[in-house]
């Protein structure tokens, strides 16, 4: 089975992600930059000279720059405020929760995608060509993402203090976007848990160059070599097609991208659906079986009913409504969830240098557009708050970033290259990860330019 996953894992690798676990055995794997700079940059550039020697003297793997300009890189631990110290930063009434807020939200993300979908089912009989229904799956599956962040809310408990409330919300929407909401729950409870931690975190974990197996996600030099083959931008696009496409349905289904910890001794990869064999346990312990079946069940229920919607509308017409708009869903959250902790100048920790709130002090937040933010109720730029305390309702959250980065200005991360560029730099540029020097334990990513095939 190790044999057989590890082959899947190097035929996905150009288009599933940077961090899929390749050419190692399964059971060990698994400060601002000039505004013009910034606003025009497509590929990133070497960290200065002058940086580079404030970071870590002439040994160390320069990265490349981000709008950051190597500011995550110049954080020690010592920078890094306790979780009680920004509690005392950030005022009481960002932690309190207020249902019929919540819900008010909630009505304005449906009653928007339902209008949306409506419009949609007025243009069937236009028979309207490619381009439009192209146009309506990007409009509808942006407008309908606000509805997914309501439900990851719903998971992190910040929706309402009525627990049945809140999981029955979220139990729902979730399922109607093919979510298995309990199971989610859990793996992206270890993601916070666990951010940027090389072995241990959950979704988008990169590989690395002389990577130790048990420890981290080996394969690093294997995709280094693939880049180097592709060359920079064929190897970005590929890496982008991978992750917005096929990356979430891969993640779900067979654990790509997240911790290597959390396949087991027999090679087996974990997966959302099932918690038993022929997976892995180890990302279900305890009561979780029992709530990953009960979410499958969630998700099967709405793939049955979307059979039988299917079987009486065309299958053409409930992939136009309801198929290219999902498809955008899940871009989105790649996109939130991969440029959150990802870009060129940011580290990973190994285990001795982790620490909870040093992990989410590694989360970036950026500057999505006014309206993309209302109506994603601000989870790319409140991001950092969110990591931090996650019980923290997405209404409060500007507040809460604004006293973080008032009180802690040092550790705090906003990168301002508008999101187009980001990706595209993430895409092309972060790739494999290395010990950045024998000083400098942190793992930065290995600049393309600088890589000579192994």
């Amino acid at each position: 089975m190790a044999k057989v996953t590890q082959t899947l894992s190097l035929l996905l690798m150009p288009l599933a992600a940077s961090a899929l676990r390749t050419a190692v055995p399964l059971s060990d794997a698994r400060l601002s930059v000039r505004s013009q700079i910034a606003v025009r940059m497509v590929a990133a550039e070497p960290l200065a000279p002058s940086t580079s020697a404030a970071l870590n003297g002439a040994a160390a793997i320069q990265p490349l720059l981000s709008g950051l300009n190597g500011k995550a890189l110049l954080v020690e631990a010592e920078d890094v405020p306790t979780k009680a110290e920004v509690r005392a930063a950030v005022p009481n009434k960002c932690y309190s929760r207020d249902t019929l807020r919540s819900l008010g939200h909630l009505a304005q993300s449906a009653v928007l995608t339902a209008a949306c979908t409506a419009l949609g089912r007025l243009a069937l009989p236009l028979n309207l060509g490619p381009l439009f229904w192209t146009a309506y799956a990007a409009v509808t599956g942006t407008v309908a993402m606000g509805l997914w962040v309501l439900a990851h809310e719903c998971g992190h408990g910040a929706f309402s203090d009525n627990r049945f409330l809140q999981d029955t919300v979220g139990f729902l929407l979730h399922s109607f976007l093919l979510v298995p909401y309990f199971s989610w729950q859990r793996s992206h409870a270890i993601h916070h848990a666990r951010t940027n931690h090389l072995y241990e975190g959950e979704t988008h974990v990169p590989t690395v160059i002389n990577g130790i197996e048990g420890e981290m996600t080996t394969g690093g030099e294997v995709q280094m070599n693939l880049a180097k083959s592709m060359g920079e931008k064929l190897h970005g696009f590929y890496q982008c097609f991978g992750h917005l496409t096929i990356g979430w349905p891969t993640y779900l289904l067979f654990g790509l991208t997240g911790g290597s910890k959390y396949i087991d001794e027999a090679g087996r990869i974990s997966n959302h659906f099932w918690p038993g064999k022929p997976f892995s346990k180890n990302l279900w312990p305890n009561k979780w079986p029992a709530k990953v079946i009960q979410s499958s069940g969630g998700v099967a229920a709405v793939l049955a009913l979307l059979g039988v919607w299917a079987s009486k509308v065309g299958m053409a017409t409930a992939m136009a409504l309801y198929g290219g708009p999902l498809l955008v869903v899940n871009m989105w959250l790649i996109v939130y969830t991969w440029l959150q902790h990802t870009d060129v100048d940011v580290p990973h920790l190994h285990k001795d240098d982790f620490s909870y709130m040093r992990g989410a002090f590694l989360t970036i937040d950026r500057p999505y557009p006014k309206l993309i933010d209302w109506l994603h109720h601000r989870i790319g730029t409140t991001h950092v708050a969110h990591h931090i305390d996650c019980t923290i309702p997405h209404y409060h959250a500007r507040e809460a970033t604004d006293a973080i980065a008032k009180a802690f200005p040092k550790a705090y991360l906003h990168e301002p290259t508008p999101v187009h560029k980001a990706l595209w730099r993430v895409c092309c540029h972060c790739i494999a990860l290395q010990r950045r020097s024998e000083t400098d334990s942190r793992y930065v990513f290995v600049p393309l330019a600088s890589w000579e095939k192994k």
